[in-house]
């Protein structure tokens, strides 16, 4: 079971320099002691459909925590693809592969709010197409020379990327079921598009805003998909995304009124804490555990666990009573 963890990133209120410090050098710090793999979110804006607040920039900061963190495997989770440059976003892959060492990971997704969309000139409904789209450029890019291409949306021709990467870096795609909300275009189930993406990719990393039996239920069509090709189940890896505050207690009623707080900071009010606890690790650390174990039980490979807080005590309850679960 391969585990890693977000970095923190998030841009409370009352931000300051020493905060910032705070949750990417000194989390990063203690992750990479750990052994705790280090991930990034990617909002260009504040998207209070699902969040309370935004994240810092994405590229710059996971170039940043991956040289305070030289053991441990760094990467995006998930950038938001069609927000960018195909060229572009194959620059930035090949140098954060060579500054890491072959350490990065290229996490990929459409993005859901409409406004970072119409920020950089497109519409929301482009965004599965436009990813399709960049990821075949960027996986192009990355592995050959004097590239050229004309397709719906990008345009560029005798292009070659310098240094290319010795492989192409490991590609996440995310996506799948979630649980609806009137008002963005959620669906609690599995788009065609979103299968197809993820059967071209390393591994599916499930959405953390669908509710258990359906990542477990996105996850048996993934391996019905995989064998129809007549591929092996295993030839795309599961991975999991999540968020938790690990409260050390086996009273169920103690860890949510302690948790409460901390989500609705990160998540916003918009959506109900009955939802959010459908969705995310609430609970006790046995209510917890007995999720991932259920998971792990489906196939699990890579738990993605972030904490709702830039407390570094997470890390280490985190690391002492989910992780050894997992095995």
């Amino acid at each position: 079971m391969r585990f890693g963890t977000w970095i923190p990133s998030y841009c409370y209120p009352d931000l300051s320099y020493d905060r910032v410090q705070n949750e990417v050098r000194d989390f990063s710090v203690k992750a990479n002691g750990l052994g705790i793999d280090l991930f990034v979110i990617d909002h260009l804006l504040h998207a209070p459909g699902l969040y309370g607040m935004p994240w810092l920039e994405p590229m710059a900061t996971i170039t940043y925590a991956s040289a305070l963190a030289p053991d441990v495997k760094v990467g995006n989770a998930i950038l938001v693809a069609p927000l960018r440059d195909p060229v572009l976003l194959a620059k930035e892959v090949a140098t954060l592969d060579y500054l890491t060492g072959g350490r990065y990971i290229f996490g990929v997704g459409p993005g859901w709010y409409g406004p970072e969309f119409e920020a950089v000139g497109f519409s929301v409904k482009e965004r599965g197409k436009r990813t399709d789209e960049i990821i075949h450029c960027v996986r192009r890019l990355l592995t050959e020379e004097n590239v050229s291409h004309k397709g719906r949306f990008y345009e560029f021709d005798d292009i070659t990327i310098q240094p290319r990467p010795p492989k192409m870096p490991e590609l996440w795609v995310s996506g799948g079921s979630r649980i609806p909300d009137p008002d963005y275009s959620d669906v609690p189930e599995l788009a065609e598009g979103v299968l197809n993406r993820i059967l071209d990719a390393d591994l599916w990393l499930s959405r953390c805003s669908g509710s258990q039996e359906w990542i477990k239920r996105d996850w048996a069509q993934v391996q019905q998909a995989l064998r129809d090709q007549g591929r092996p189940d295993d030839d795309v890896d599961f991975g999991v995304c999540q968020f938790t505050h690990v409260v050390d207690t086996d009273d169920r009623e103690k860890a949510l009124a302690i948790q409460k707080p901390f989500f609705e900071s990160v998540m916003g009010t918009h959506r109900s804490f009955e939802h959010l606890q459908e969705c995310y690790l609430l609970g006790s650390v046995d209510d917890i555990v007995e999720r991932l174990v259920d998971l792990k039980n489906a196939g699990l490979k890579y738990a993605l666990i972030g904490p709702v807080s830039d407390d570094l005590e997470q890390l280490d309850l985190i690391n002492e009573k989910l992780r050894p679960a997992l095995g």
